[in-house]
């Protein structure tokens, strides 16, 4: 009889993020922070516990420190449950010195761990997307098609085409064909699958489920291919029955500094297309034990405000506070990501400037990483779109500027354009 039990979760955790950088500076690209209390990695491990997949491995490599620490605190099931979630780091072994090549390559660097947990099957996940989904759905339809693999698909508008992997399916949901992020509109065309003019591919969402062993014969038999998308699934598709499993919720890929400002906004409307708080289906954290935030006299508008806050005497329009964020009073706050602190310190550092925002500070358009420092009467503006800037302690991604962590502004800058 099958069973979830026979579900190992792979979570890709290792890498560098460049397009997410300087958010990707100091930390791996599923340890970014979301949502003013959460982090990317939360995301998949809780749709894996809502699913009742209990058995989660996290491969990690870039920058994993934070990752690695937010794990262990957030993520220990008692002694008389039969779940884990395990940390396998890039290794030098006596059959490989090299680090991660790629998806693919990643988890053919862990075989020997796979295959000790004896599961029959392995669902491999994604770090950096934001979504709910139960996978318990995606189980029963690999179950029921008795396939050897499965890709979870979306629809996919012709603009967003070259982003993805494009898939070709037939009725009974067998993929046919499947191209890597094509960007030749002739390749394109020969992979129209649906009739919806706005939407007409079929995109991979980079979930895959494997049967165990037809997962080891592709990464043991096929040592050359190193990613999923480009490589495994297009050589499957020839030799192995692989089927298109649909998901027609809101998903979102979180890989440039845009889309991460982006989404992370729209979580601040009234008609925010993702809610983190569903009591079937939480998403879980860290649970840190800090005290009610503090709004003192100040104006707030589609504002989403992390615990551990103190906000004196502003105004704040469609922006996210994170956790124990410090705003100083007189500040105006608008369309921006305020990440929060790590740790508590009002205290002036080697620059003179506390850790928080300081007081009669006009930000807007930007996102301040952890533990960001912003002295008295500091400016911060948007450039136009498509301007990018690298400055000591500050960066411009698309317009977007970004506060790095632990940077600091002195009083009375001005960052804007001129």
């Amino acid at each position: 009889m099958r069973s979830l039990n026979d579900i190992l979760a792979i979570i890709l955790g290792g890498g560098r993020g460049a397009r997410l950088y300087p958010l990707t500076q100091m930390r791996s690209k599923p340890a970014v922070p979301i949502a003013g209390k959460y982090r990317l990695i939360d995301i998949p491990i809780s749709n894996c516990i809502n699913s009742e997949i209990f058995h989660i491995a996290i491969l990690t490599q870039f920058n994993s420190v934070s990752l690695h620490r937010h794990i262990v605190r957030a993520y220990n099931f008692d002694a008389f449950h039969h779940g884990w979630v395990y940390i396998w780091a890039a290794e030098q072994t006596l059959e490989s010195a090299d680090w991660y090549q790629g998806t693919a390559d990643a988890v053919r660097k862990q075989l020997l761990e796979i295959q000790a947990t004896g599961v029959q099957n392995v669902l491999i996940l994604a770090g950096d997307h934001l979504y709910r989904m139960d996978y318990k759905e995606m189980a029963e339809f690999h179950w029921k098609n008795n396939a050897d693999i499965t890709v979870a698909v979306q629809p996919v508008a012709k603009a967003e085409a070259p982003r993805f992997g494009i898939l070709k399916r037939e009725a009974d949901h067998r993929i046919s064909a499947f191209v890597e992020k094509p960007k030749d509109p002739q390749t394109q065309s020969k992979f129209i699958s649906r009739d919806d003019p706005e939407k007409p591919f079929l995109g991979s969402m980079g979930i895959y489920m494997f049967n165990t062993k037809v997962l080891v014969d592709l990464l043991t038999n096929h040592p050359d291919h190193d990613d999923f998308g480009g490589d495994i699934i297009p050589q499957a598709i020839g030799t192995h029955s692989v089927f298109g499993f649909d998901f027609e919720g809101y998903w979102q890929d979180i890989g440039t500094i845009r889309s991460f400002y982006e989404t992370n906004l729209a979580l601040t409307t009234p008609d925010t297309p993702f809610d983190f708080y569903d009591p079937k289906s939480p998403i879980y954290t860290d649970a840190r034990f800090l005290a009610g935030s503090i709004v003192e006299d100040s104006h707030l508008k589609n504002v989403l405000v992390s615990e551990g806050s103190k906000i004196l005497k502003s105004e704040i329009t469609h922006s996210i506070i994170g956790i124990r964020s410090q705003i100083g009073s007189g500040c105006v706050i608008k369309d921006s990501i305020i990440m929060g602190s790590d740790y508590y310190n009002r205290e002036a550092h080697d620059r003179g400037v506390p850790i928080g925002i300081g007081e009669n500070c006009r930000i807007e358009g930007a996102i301040l990483d952890k533990n960001a420092r912003v002295g008295d009467n500091a400016v911060i503006l948007p450039f136009p779109r498509n301007t990018d800037l690298d400055r000591e302690n500050w960066y411009v991604r698309d317009g977007i500027v970004v506060i790095p962590k632990d940077a600091s502004i002195p009083p009375n800058a001005r960052i804007a354009p001129e």
